[in-house]
């Protein structure tokens, strides 16, 4: 069986002890297409980003990169700027012919905090061989906000494949034409393109750019942050905003996405051509996202736009990123949205839940 494993299998791997934690996994954990990962209880504070490499393990690069480890049990803030790896709860004995792919969760990638995967004797980050077999760590880089977290946080979710799972631009027409994925024509090359909306609407919002001095937020508390104690409304009447080097937004897609049942998405990775700038955290999207049945009657991205070293003009309706359909293996039993009360169908322009509406 080829595809992206759906809830149903998730939980049998599970069973089988492919997919093991010390701590019992809880309730919602498992999503329809990925497995919600969990904080462990220290995290080390080290000298620089890294990646262990075909010959050594997490631990041992710690043992030389490592300044310091605090206990998150009771919580602890990780702050603006450093870098933290901590070993999560969840460990992997993958099947042969099972690869799997993580990312920073929806409200991560909104934070502004960078949330990479590593494995021992990883060469890629947020990627998993064929067959691994070991524990999980998270590396997490604040970029915007100092955050408060504890053990059992869950910032990160992992997808497992089988097979080729990705549909070619082809598949991708016909998939469109049978069921639309895109509310206006679609552009299709290596992927579903989408836009950018600079629209001036009745109040002419069109995004929020992070302030540079706030206070720590704590990742436990929904709904509970004045958005303008830590964002700057962007607005415009032309269409345009130029976007600051150094600088983290959020602004939306031009167009409503709609994931259908028996498929996922992937954002695609940061190509240089598009400007100098990176779009999106979180990659995935589950079956259901958008989709009228469960809710959604499309629903627009969100993205999480990082300038880099120069000022860069964004216009209305310039492409900014694509998304990647992948085939589930089967459906899931659960879909994204209705069915999960999940936090950002139908959504549009919209900071993470830890802001108050």
């Amino acid at each position: 069986m080829t595809g992206v494993l759906a809830d149903s299998q998730i939980r049998d791997l599970i069973a089988a002890g492919r997919i093991a934690a010390a701590t019992p996994f809880v309730d919602g954990q498992v999503q329809p297409a990925s497995l919600d990962l969990r904080l462990g209880d220290t995290a080390y504070r080290v000298r620089a980003s890294f990646l262990p490499g075909q010959a050594n393990s997490v631990a041992a690069r710690l043992d030389d990169l490592k300044m310091h480890e605090m206990p998150l049990t009771g919580g602890a803030v990780l702050e603006k700027g450093c870098v933290y790896v901590v070993p999560l709860m969840e460990r992997l004995s993958l099947p042969v012919g099972t690869t799997a792919a993580a990312s920073a969760k929806s409200s991560t990638g909104r934070l502004d905090l960078m949330t990479r995967v590593i494995t021992d004797q990883g060469i890629e980050f947020d990627r998993v061989a064929d067959g691994y077999d070991g524990p999980l760590f998270a590396e997490i880089c604040p970029q915007s906000f100092s955050v408060l977290v504890r053990p059992g946080q869950m910032l990160t979710q992992i997808i497992f494949r089988q097979g080729r799972t990705f549909l070619d631009d082809d598949e991708l027409r016909a998939l469109h034409a049978q069921t639309p994925i895109v509310s206006d024509a679609p552009v299709i090359s290596e992927g579903l393109g989408f836009s950018v909306d600079l629209r001036a609407g009745e109040d002419d919002l069109v995004g929020y750019r992070a302030k540079r001095h706030t206070g720590v937020i704590d990742l436990d508390r929904i709904g509970h942050y004045p958005a303008d104690d830590f964002w700057e409304e962007i607005r415009t009447t032309t269409g345009r905003i130029i976007l600051d080097p150094g600088a983290f937004y959020i602004l939306r897609s031009r167009e409503a996405i709609s994931i259908p049942p028996d498929f996922a998405a992937e954002m695609a990775p940061y190509v240089a051509m598009a400007g100098e700038f990176r779009v999106h955290y979180a990659g995935f999207f589950d079956p259901g996202f958008g989709w009228a049945e469960a809710g959604g009657e499309g629903s627009r991205g969100v993205l999480e736009v990082r300038c880099h070293e120069a000022p860069f003009v964004l216009d209305h309706g310039q492409v900014v990123g694509r998304l990647v359909y992948e085939r589930m293996a089967v459906r899931p039993a659960l879909l994204y949205g209705r069915d999960l009360k999940s936090n950002y169908q139908g959504q549009g322009l919209k900071l993470s839940k830890h802001f108050r509406s």
